[in-house]
């Protein structure tokens, strides 16, 4: 106890003198939210970080968005077409589209800003795969010429979450990929504008009300329809202890916590004033992530002994605890969506430490330990390496954990030097469920080398299927073609999953308007 009271007196007291929690002056009209990890980023193109994305939708527009079915609507779009062929989709932004800094939003920048997102992402890159070329027909209208039908296009450019194909100024969207955007080049055209001027690292970020964006006339649904901004500011504090962060909201201090502790979830249900509710009903999924490059996971038996050795529960206990917010769930493509499956699942995530040794013997491991990256100031993420330790130890592993806040881990994770210099064997992070549908999607897949996410698998098997995926348009078909996949995936294995789980946000009861989205988004949300 007496640790939650120094804790959160001395939150107060940073807040009393550097403004955390702003002014009261506009308190009617500025939201005061803690978000799960502090903004230390502002690339969401560079990063797939959860944090980086929610920033990006505050800041930048996108071409087509989900509704909260998943079904793709126009947003910067106002309308497209694609020949009778298949093989050209030609799209004419709508009008009133204008960025931060007054220019008008054109088909040029649209242009450079797929092409640099696409180079990030597992989805960009399979779709400009069947891309001829980009081609700007004016200032508000471009083409997609494709070298072969792809059946994934809308659903890419409308991808929901990470990476995220925001729209940026060409000069913003020219910088490398490999290379994050300057602060002075967070410029978009969406609901919100970032206050440069106002960013202080590891205490708040700030966004105010666009009053020039015009949101499209359809109501908001999921993260599609009209973006209304019904408040004037937007603060996201850093306040990492979870219990100072439930002090904040009973007292009134802050409006909504993001992701507030599992543990503390029965406490906040007591409060009148304050409701939890959970906008994410597909949930999130835990992923134990490999560095597929590095000695002795580039031998796919030696992972493969890792997915015999894990045990899902035990990972779900550590972090969330309370069964009514996890699911024990085998299948990699998320239990209760369409390509569910359990397809060659069988002997794996059932904690069998004896077969795993026996395949750690035969595949010659030799004791190298194991660099295992441990986030630490992220609750629903700081029990699982543990949990992964234990139970590769017990397989006959040697885990080297490194302890390290989430942004830290981040920025190593891209790192590529051996582990025992800097680098990394394994880490542990989670996706939410609208990222992982389906093989194109889920960016862990990409078994595409140099071009794959952090983790740079190689395997042009799992490129075959998710090729064969992408350009089939019947169901059933699909479903085929992920079994097969899954069935080679277990023991060539990119990543493990190792759970299901849910969360609810927790906002005062005189806020109201969270849309349901695999997102956080603060547009439409109003305070009494």
């Amino acid at each position: 106890m007496f640790e939650f009271k120094k804790s959160l007196a001395t939150v107060l007291a940073v807040a009393s003198l550097g403004g955390l929690l702003g002014a009261t002056g506009a308190e009617a009209q500025t939201l005061k939210v803690v978000m799960h990890s502090d903004v230390k980023i502002l690339d969401p193109i560079w990063t797939t970080a959860y944090i980086q994305r929610n920033h990006g939708y505050m800041v930048w527009d996108t071409l087509f968005a989900v509704d909260e079915k998943f079904d793709v609507k126009p947003q910067m779009v106002d309308k497209y077409s694609v020949s009778a062929d298949n093989l050209v989709w030609t799209f004419t932004l709508r009008d009133g589209l204008e960025w931060h800094d007054g220019k008008p939003v054109t088909a040029e920048d649209c242009v450079a800003s797929i092409k640099r997102w696409a180079a990030r992402d597992s989805m960009g890159q399979k779709m400009m795969g069947s891309v001829a070329n980009l081609e700007v027909v004016d200032a508000k209208t471009f083409k997609m010429n494709m070298k072969e039908p792809y059946g994934l296009v809308l659903q890419s450019l409308g991808k929901p979450s990470s990476n995220v194909p925001f729209m940026m100024p060409k000069k913003s969207a020219e910088t490398d990929p490999m290379q994050q955007i300057k602060v002075e080049d967070v410029i978009g055209s969406g609901p919100f504008i970032f206050k440069a001027d106002e960013w202080k690292p590891g205490e708040k970020i700030v966004y105010v009300k666009n009053t020039k964006y015009k949101p499209r006339s359809e109501p908001a649904n999921g993260l599609s329809g009209g973006k209304v901004v019904k408040v004037d500011r937007v603060e996201w504090l850093a306040i990492p202890d979870v219990q100072t962060q439930v002090a904040a909201i009973q007292n009134g201090e802050i409006d909504m916590i993001e992701a507030p502790g599992h543990d503390l979830l029965p406490l906040l249900a007591k409060d009148k004033n304050i409701k939890l509710v959970n906008f994410n009903p597909t949930g999130n999924q835990y992923v134990f992530r490999f560095n597929s490059t590095a000695k002795p996971f580039d031998n796919a038996k030696v992972r493969h002994a890792v997915f015999v050795a894990f045990a899902q529960e035990d990972f779900l206990k550590a972090t969330i605890g309370d069964p009514q917010w996890y699911k024990v769930c085998k299948a990699p493509f998320v239990c209760g969506t369409p390509f569910a499956t359990d397809a060659g699942m069988a002997d794996v995530l059932n904690g069998n430490a004896a077969k795993a040794k026996q395949l750690l013997t035969e595949a010659g491991y030799d004791g190298t330990p194991i660099v295992l990256m441990q986030s630490t100031d992220l609750q629903v993420l700081t029990n699982l390496a543990p949990v992964a330790k234990a139970q590769m130890e017990r397989a006959g592993f040697k885990v080297d954990m490194v302890s390290m806040d989430w942004q830290t881990l981040v920025a190593r994770r891209v790192k590529k030097e051996p582990p025992n210099a800097g680098g990394w064997h394994a880490f542990l992070t989670s996706w939410v469920a609208a990222d992982i549908l389906n093989p194109v999607m889920a960016g862990f897949y990409n078994a595409s080398c140099e071009k794959a996410m952090f983790g740079w698998p190689c395997d042009e098997t799992i490129e075959k299927y998710r090729d064969q995926f992408a350009k089939e348009t019947d169901p059933a078909k699909q479903m085929q073609i992920v079994e097969s996949l899954q069935k080679y995936w277990v023991d060539h294995p990119t990543h493990i999953n190792v759970g299901q789980w849910y969360a609810p946000i927790a906002r005062r009861t005189n806020i109201d308007g969270n849309l349901t989205a695999p997102v956080p988004v603060f547009w439409n949300v109003t305070k009494k």
